[in-house]
């Protein structure tokens, strides 16, 4: 756009330039499943999802069994039902490192990578409510000289 405009008339002529954004397509295996790495904190999920009845496994166990908590029960179910997708896939995932809390989070981080990947026009749901973002928190290291990574030991000034 070298041209400059200097009145309306000109303005009509200009030719609109279609822009570049990335075009997304489905991402599957050989066996028909769509495959994401979800992290959250210190765990680590591999997440397979593949059309099917809603039925959802994790570490060989049942969601519910796995995550006995209602809250994390809820965490690992919000992509699925922010895309309005209940009942429609089969989730099959498998989690390590952290605790329960972490592993729902890599769960659920997991799930919604997998969910753009089989549906490339979910990722404007998901992404508008924060399910494709990586949670980067992460516990920091303790430096030596302190008690924690932070506190330090008590002061006596004698």
């Amino acid at each position: 756009m070298s041209e400059t405009i200097n009145s309306l008339e000109e303005l009509g002529n200009v030719e609109t330039v279609v822009s570049d954004a990335p075009v997304y397509t489905q991402k599957l295996d050989a066996n028909g499943r769509a495959y994401a790495t979800g992290k959250r904190k210190d765990a680590v999920a591999r997440v397979w999802i593949k059309p099917g009845s809603g039925k959802v496994t994790i570490n060989g166990r049942e969601y519910a069994k796995y995550f006995a908590r209602p809250v994390l029960q809820m965490v690992l179910r919000q992509p699925i039902e922010a895309a309005e997708r209940k009942d429609q896939y089969d989730i099959v995932a498998t989690v390590s490192g952290g605790g329960l809390s972490g592993q729902a989070g890599a769960v659920r981080h997991g799930i919604s990578k997998a969910l753009t990947y089989f549906e490339p026009e979910l990722r404007a749901v998901l992404k508008k409510g924060g399910f494709l973002t990586r949670d980067s928190r992460v516990v920091e290291r303790k430096k030596y000289g302190k008690a924690k990574a932070r506190k330090s030991f008590q002061f006596s000034k004698r």
